[in-house]
């Protein structure tokens, strides 16, 4: 019998930090989400291994990928090779950036009726002629390993047996892996996308008592357009702040509660010195000299978002592989 709860708590354990205001005087711990995802990799592979020697056929991943737009192109290669890490069976769908909206949903719906596959992928943004939302709908909510099917973002809110958006589940896991205690902590989360910032507020808020595996904290949650003075009153207050913009540098150092934990999930692309450079919505070199543990933009988040896409795939078929035996 294979269980969930070792791939949470089989990492390797880091020394747990009190956050007295003493840790003012320190630097913040660097979240590593590249390391921490590698370690999880690990796991899922053996995990994947155990199931093609129990007589199992692989996990099947397909990506739908719409158009050449080159970021796409290689947010779907790195899912596709960390597939290939895992062991997971994968596979790119490239469709004509022109293609309807009808003709898309076809082809979904020959993925969804196809037994072989386990998760199915659409990678966003589309092109604007296409409906995201009702393209997200057509996928099948037991294939939709991103989560973003109104099903599954229902039952997440019901605090239910569900597929998490993998963003969020990623955030749980740094948050965990850590140690960072949440029971009736305050958090705030700066961002409210359907696909980022609600799912993690849920995860953040609900009851650990339900299916989730949420964290009981008091949630807040703000955007883009709240007040900057207003922000900084909630930020000020939290334990934990989660930010999900594309403002690069939204956070400073004078917004964070000493010894918080940051956790920036955006990512933007600036131009420095005529050079292109990737940052989070979070000012890292001066909030990192008072939060008490902080992630890195790139090697945060990022790489565990992938991670979890992986770890939904390999749940999917794992409950296949029941229901056919």
């Amino acid at each position: 019998m294979f269980s969930w709860r070792k791939i949470l708590t089989g990492v390797s354990q880091r020394p747990t930090r009190k956050l007295h205001i003493s840790s003012i005087l320190q630097e913040a711990v660097i979240i590593d989400g590249k390391q921490i995802a590698n370690e999880i990799q690990k796991e899922l592979k053996a995990t994947v291994d155990t199931l093609v020697q129990n007589g199992n056929r692989k996990p099947k991943l397909v990506a739908v990928l719409v158009g050449n737009n080159p970021a796409s192109k290689l947010y779907v290669q790195r899912k596709m090779k960390v597939a290939s890490l895992i062991g997971i069976d994968s596979s790119t769908i490239v469709l004509e950036e022109k293609i309807t909206q009808e003709k898309l949903i076809k082809e979904i719906d020959h993925l969804n009726k196809n037994e072989t596959i386990d998760g199915i992928i659409v990678q966003l943004p589309l092109s604007e002629h296409i409906n995201e939302h009702e393209i997200c709908q057509a996928i099948a909510p037991d294939k939709d390993v991103d989560g973003f099917h109104s099903e599954n973002i229902g039952r997440l809110t019901l605090n239910n047996h569900t597929i998490i958006p993998a963003t969020a589940l990623g955030v749980r896991e740094l948050i965990i892996k850590s140690k960072i205690d949440t029971f009736g902590k305050n958090a705030v989360i700066v961002g409210r996308s359907k696909h980022v910032g609600l799912p993690i507020a849920l995860l953040l808020h609900s009851s650990g008592q339900g299916n989730t595996g949420a964290l009981d904290m008091t949630t807040t949650i703000c955007h883009r357009h709240t007040p900057k003075s207003e922000l900084t009153k909630f930020t000020k207050l939290a334990d934990l702040v989660v930010v999900s913009t594309g403002i690069p540098g939204l956070i400073t150092k004078d917004m964070i509660k000493p010894g918080a934990c940051v956790i920036d999930v955006g990512i933007s692309k600036i131009n420095v010195g005529n050079k292109y450079k990737l940052v989070g919505d979070v000012d890292f070199e001066n909030v990192k000299q008072v939060a008490g543990y902080i992630t890195p933009v790139p090697g945060g988040v990022g790489p565990m978002t992938v991670t979890m896409l992986m770890k939904n795939t390999i749940s999917v078929a794992m409950k296949n592989y029941h229901c056919k035996t």
